[in-house]
C-alpha cells in the first residue's frame, strides 16, 4: 500500500482517530507480530514520536484498537435487542448485528475473532468480553422474558450468540453462494424454532412437543 504524504495538524481526538484507523489496515494485512510502529507512523503521514504520544507501544495501540472494535459489536447488541420488542424479530436483529459486522467490517472482524495475539491475557480478555456482554444482554431478555433462572438463561444466551457469530464467520471464510439475507433467515429461524420454544412468563403451560418454536 501506497505511504500517505506527512498530514497537516489535527486536534488529539481526530489524530488517534486516524492512527487507529492506519493500525487497523496494518495488523489485519500483517498480523501482530509482523505489524511494526514505523510503518503505521509511515503510512499515517506522522513521525514516530506523534504515534507514541498517542500510544506508548504496540501492544498498548493493538489494545485500544480491540478495545474499540469489540465495542462496537456490544453496543450493536444491544441496539438491535432494543429495536423492537418482538422476540422474534429481536432474534432476527441480533443475527443481522453478526452478519453486518463480518460482511461490512471485515477488518475489525477479522482483529477481534482472528487475533494472533489471544495468547496474551489483555488481549484473550477483550476477545472473551465480546461473548461475555453480549451474552449478558441477550440473557437479560431471555430471564425478564421467561422467568428462568439466571444460569439457564445465560447458557441459552451464549448458545444464541455463538450462533450468531461463529455462523457468521464461517459464511464469510468459506465464501458461501448464500448472501447474507439469505444466511441470516436460515439462522434466525433456526435461533428462534429453538428460543421460542420456551413459554413467556404470562403462559402457563409449555407448547406442545409438535409446534415448538414455530409460528
Amino acid at each position: 500500500m501506497p505511504m500517505r504524504q506527512r498530514t497537516s495538524r489535527l486536534p488529539r481526538t481526530a489524530r488517534r482517530a486516524q492512527l487507529l484507523q492506519v493500525a487497523l489496515e496494518v495488523f489485519v494485512e500483517q498480523g501482530y507480530h509482523a505489524a511494526s510502529m514505523d510503518e503505521i507512523a509511515e503510512r499515517a503521514g506522522v513521525s514516530k514520536p506523534v504515534l507514541y504520544q498517542h500510544f506508548p507501544g504496540k501492544l498498548d495501540l493493538y489494545l485500544a484498537l480491540l478495545e474499540t472494535s469489540c465495542d462496537t459489536v456490544i453496543e450493536g447488541v444491544k441496539d438491535a435487542l432494543a429495536s423492537t420488542q418482538d422476540n422474534r424479530r429481536r432474534v432476527k436483529a441480533t443475527m443481522e448485528l453478526w452478519y453486518d459486522y463480518v460482511a461490512d467490517q471485515g477488518a475489525a472482524f477479522r482483529l477481534v475473532f482472528e487475533s494472533d495475539l489471544t495468547s496474551d491475557p489483555a488481549v484473550r480478555e477483550q476477545v472473551d468480553r465480546v461473548v461475555e456482554e453480549s451474552a449478558a444482554l441477550v440473557a437479560e431478555v431471555i430471564s425478564d422474558d421467561t422467568g428462568l433462572p439466571p444460569a439457564a438463561s445465560h447458557l441459552l444466551a451464549v448458545s444464541l450468540v455463538g450462533m450468531g457469530h461463529v455462523g457468521a464467520r464461517n459464511w464469510l471464510s468459506h465464501d458461501s453462494s448464500l448472501s447474507r439475507d439469505e444466511a441470516v433467515q436460515l439462522v434466525a429461524a433456526l435461533a428462534w424454532r429453538g428460543i421460542g420454544a420456551f413459554p413467556r412468563n404470562e403462559d402457563d403451560t409449555v407448547p406442545d412437543q409438535q409446534n415448538q418454536g414455530v409460528e
